[in-house]
């Protein structure tokens, strides 16, 4: 491609050198617990060293150690001084998460000031949050005070760190945008570990406060169709599609078998003419218990399930909600509740195995750093997603070189082997081929 055909439309505070500006404006207000008379290294510098080796992609602190004195990292993320792996790991264990959390909203704004969010928004101008838990962090040695500890039979402990995120996914959208995380973690005074529904609760509250007026349907797995999570998700006005298993709500199954009994249960079939002949059925029925003890919240139960040509059950999902079902809207509420694997494939799965080493250990600390560390990834992955979703010259880019891995591969060779002074001429000569298997000048 020449130049005279690259992309021109990318939108300045959507394109990387604008998303990192956004988060340096933001990491220069965090607290640093250090004495300021002895500073040599800005908390903001450090943040931006940190974030650069997960938007880079390096494998490890020791890989970074290389760039120390690297005139391009200094440029594309406008760092003054790049600290040694120990300074980092020092500067940054004591720095609270919750600072950290408002960049999610921060570059929140900035998708919504450029009406990129119009494409997420799912059923009558809500968006679907994904909700799920992951750890990124397991050892038998290493361990901190808020690390999670499990026991096994034989006696020994393993130590990990997990986390609960929310992401807005969409069914006609590959790109997931991270709203907030939160760590699970052990709470101050208390003896046992968190719990996942602990810290979602945590998560909820966070995310009312960031987005007040934010309209949200929230999926997530059968573990989460309990009547204390949907009590919480009303409390904050928010719409649900949970799962539910025959396993842990048989009250509730045994309710829609019954009312099977009494016709109140409503059909639709549909032929799924690309697939061979197969066939799905949705069945839903309202205002059915939710379990024995809480007779009186009523859920609306719909179940959705494929054959194959010959008959036989491929799959089968069931879920509980509140939205108002009937044969216009359950087919889009079946798309939602299928959809909630986004979160587990293109977030998780995502952070896994396409180059963000989630579940290396870059560091662990005696307070909080795992957890920053981790958050920063998160917050590296988002700034990804915005450019896959709306800058023209990163799809161009990413399409060129066809997968994730490979571009950070040739990122990561371009800024060690030439000096950029942004992410738009990085991404320009990637796209143009200027710093690739190019014939070295005569000396």
């Amino acid at each position: 491609m020449t130049n005279d055909r690259r992309p021109r439309n990318s939108r300045r505070f959507l394109s990387a050198d604008g998303l990192v500006e956004t988060l340096r404006n933001r990491w220069q207000d965090v607290e640093d617990p250090r004495r300021q008379s002895h500073l040599t290294l800005p908390m903001v510098d450090t943040l931006m060293a940190a974030f650069a080796m997960f938007s880079l992609k390096d494998p490890s602190l020791l890989a970074f150690q290389d760039r120390l004195d690297d005139p391009t990292l200094k440029n594309l993320y406008r760092i003054d001084k790049i600290p040694s792996d120990t300074q980092m790991r020092d500067i940054l264990d004591p720095v609270e998460v919750d600072q950290l959390n408002e960049c999610f909203a921060d570059l929140f704004h900035e998708l919504q000031r450029g009406g990129v969010l119009k494409k997420f928004v799912f059923l009558d101008g809500h968006y679907l949050l994904a909700i799920d838990g992951t750890g990124y962090f397991s050892s038998s040695n290493i361990h901190c005070p808020s690390c999670l500890e499990k026991i096994d039979k034989a006696g020994n402990t393993k130590y990990s760190h997990q986390m609960v995120a929310a992401v807005l996914i969409h069914p006609d959208q590959k790109e997931v945008i991270p709203l907030a995380i939160e760590p699970i973690v052990k709470q101050d005074g208390e003896t046992k570990n968190d719990c996942e529904r602990n810290a979602t609760k945590r998560l909820l509250a966070r995310i009312k406060q960031q987005h007040p007026k934010l309209k949200l349907i929230v999926t997530e797995d059968g573990l989460s169709s309990n009547a204390p999570h949907i009590n919480d998700l009303r409390s904050y006005g928010y719409h649900y599609i949970l799962g539910a298993k025959p396993g842990d709500h048989s009250h509730l199954f045994k309710a829609v078998i019954e009312a099977g009994d009494q016709g109140q249960v409503h059909s639709l079939t549909t032929a799924h003419l690309n697939a061979k002949g197969s066939t799905s059925e949705t069945q839903w029925v309202e205002q059915m218990p939710l379990n024995a003890s809480h007779a009186d919240l009523l859920v609306n139960f719909i179940d959705h399930t494929e054959f194959s040509a010959d008959g036989s059950v491929t799959k089968r999902f069931s879920w509980v909600t509140d939205l108002p079902v009937s044969a216009a809207t359950v087919p889009r509420l079946v798309r939602g509740g299928r959809s909630r694997w986004r979160i587990e494939n293109e977030t998780f799965n995502t952070l896994k195995n396409q180059g963000y080493q989630f579940e290396h250990n870059y560091g662990h600390g005696k307070q909080n750093l795992s957890t920053v560390l981790a958050t920063l990834m998160m917050l590296a992955f988002l700034v990804d997603q915005i450019q896959q979703t709306c800058c023209p010259l990163f799809q161009a880019v990413l399409e060129k070189v066809g997968r994730r891995r490979s571009l950070w591969e040739r990122m990561r060779s371009a800024v060690l082997s030439f000096v950029f002074k942004s992410f738009r001429e990085l991404y320009e000569s990637i796209l143009t081929d200027r710093c690739f298997r190019q014939t070295l000048p005569a000396p």
